[in-house]
């Protein structure tokens, strides 16, 4: 492909769960424009959660419409945009006829409907067999699953099914260059052999499932096509910008953040707090089986990938808030201040006197453990609120820590780690991160992570990056580093000590608790 000239655009589109935002990059990672749309999520008790795929393209062509409007407001022109690509939720399945268009709802990653189908695969195959083989261990999450579950239980619009795809197929064929899907979005489905790099054909053959159901699977930032001209005049875009090959979220948040090396790793606290990392050889791939963690391809060439994941992140300060801090929400109103910052403005120094289990909603990776609970251990009478606030921060950052060390019995070892999202504002709790972790933590000048790794694979795939690693290297830029405090390792290391053993202590308790009506 011609290199553009120097001074065009790159677009990075992340497509979510309950929300899009496109942003228009510069070549050297400075936002030039971007927007955000929300849409919604169907569920039910049964597990169900679906989405209209049709009104998610809809709010991402809006998406990309006022972010390309917002540069162009700025520049009095409309913006020379050289490559688009994507990053996106992942697990989804989103099954279309013959024509391309959805003949059933999206099935979201969290719809757990599939359970049934899960426990088939894990009988069939064996748990660790279908792990070594793809990487990941049955789950209703699985693609894979969820795709054997439409067959068994939606036969009208299975009959109607000529092909499957996720939002990174489904996305880019609506932007113009249908059939094609990431390596990365491919290896998550569970249909893939990681040996061999390429769908698991004998394994979808014993399932019944004819391969021309797939995508063609293609590297992350190799160029696919050109957007749609028609589409691109509708948008406000000049030209016909190169469509390229995009990244599940968590991969491309990471390729956004700097993560290229072994040792690199990125801590991305929303919702959930996740942590991701990059690794190079699968030799120590069956701990990460007893770790519940996934095992997928990078969006870099010759890289693994996994993740650990707590399920309240940001979410439990949220609760937090809600539940605990009137006091602090009224003060915030009053100054005209975020009630975030008045919460863990002054909090004590050091290790919190209490012990914080903040399984709210069941214990994350390395135990995945459902029937965990949160807990507060250590109240006396001299017991504050902004102790309990301080927990929060420090057992989270514990959970971070047995993480780490589930990891290096992997083989995998974190030296560098980045910070994004909501939680990457406080630099209280970055520091209680570098100091629980022992290893520096440094926020990032681009704080949409994802949106600037899919604009990096949009920059290799239209020539301006010779590749992604050396567009990482030029766009993302570092803002601030936290560096471990030796007295303050030391007294958390002996706080975590205890940590470690307060799941397996309240579980037995837990257990109880549930089982009663």
């Amino acid at each position: 492909m011609t290199p553009p000239a120097a001074g065009q655009s790159l677009i990075g589109l992340d497509v979510g769960t309950t929300g899009c935002k496109a942003v228009v990059f510069s070549e050297e990672g400075e936002v030039r424009g971007s927007a955000y749309r929300e849409y919604g999520v169907l569920t039910d008790r049964s597990g169900k959660a679906e989405q209209d795929p049709e009104r998610v393209w809809a709010l991402t062509r809006e998406t990309l419409a006022e972010a390309v409007a917002a540069q162009a407001g700025r520049a009095g022109r409309a913006p020379e945009v050289a490559g688009l690509s994507l990053s996106v939720q992942g697990d989804a399945i989103i099954p279309l006829d013959g024509a391309g268009a959805p003949v059933h709802p999206a099935i979201l990653g969290m719809d757990y409907r599939s359970a049934p189908q899960a426990r088939e695969c894990e009988e069939r195959f064996t748990g660790e067999a279908l792990f070594r083989r793809t990487g990941m261990r049955p789950h209703p999450i699985n693609s894979l699953c969820k795709i054997l579950w439409l067959r068994q239980e939606r036969p009208e619009a299975w009959a109607r099914t000529r092909r499957i795809t996720t939002y990174a197929d489904f996305i880019l064929g609506r932007l113009g260059a249908p059939g094609v899907i990431d390596r990365t979005m491919a290896s998550r489905t569970m249909a893939w052999d990681l040996d061999r790099g390429g769908w698991a054909e004998d394994l979808l053959r014993e399932l019944r499932l004819r391969r021309e159901l797939f995508s063609e699977p293609v590297q992350t930032g190799t160029a696919v096509g050109r957007l749609d001209p028609e589409l691109a005049r509708s948008l406000g875009i000049e030209g016909a910008p190169a469509l390229v090959a995009g990244a599940h979220d968590q991969p491309a948040g990471a390729v956004g953040a700097g993560v290229l090396e072994d040792g690199d790793a990125v801590i991305s606290t929303g919702t959930a707090e996740v942590l991701s990392t990059v690794f190079s050889s699968r030799e120590g791939a069956g701990a990460l089986y007893g770790g519940f963690y996934p095992c997928y391809e990078s969006a870099l060439p010759g890289r693994w990938f996994t993740f650990a994941l707590n399920h309240v992140g940001g979410l439990l300060l949220r609760w937090y808030r809600d539940t605990w801090a009137a006091a602090e929400v009224q003060l915030a109103r009053e100054t005209g201040r975020d009630p975030y910052e008045v919460i863990l403005d002054g909090l004590p120094e050091g290790p919190s006197p209490l012990l914080f289990l903040p399984h709210l909603n069941g214990a994350g990776t390395p135990s995945c453990d459902p029937v965990s609970r949160g807990a507060i251990v250590g109240l006396t009478l001299a017991s504050t609120r902004a102790d309990v606030a301080k927990a929060i921060l420090d057992c989270q950052s514990y959970e971070l820590a047995i993480n780490l060390a589930a990891l290096r019995q992997a083989g995998i070892s974190v030296r560098r780690v980045s910070a994004v999202g909501g939680g990457a504002r406080s630099s209280l709790w970055l520091q209680v991160k570098a100091d629980v972790l022992g290893v520096p933590i440094q926020t990032l000048r681009a704080t949409e992570a994802a949106c600037l790794g899919a604009a990096i694979f949009a920059g290799a795939g239209a020539g301006v990056f010779e590749s992604v690693a050396v567009g990482a290297r030029r766009a993302v830029r570092v803002a601030q580093v936290y560096h471990p405090r030796p007295e303050a390792q030391d007294a958390h290391a002996a706080r975590l000590a205890v940590y470690r053993d307060l799941h397996a202590a309240l579980r037995p308790i837990h257990q109880r608790l549930q089982a009663q009506p």
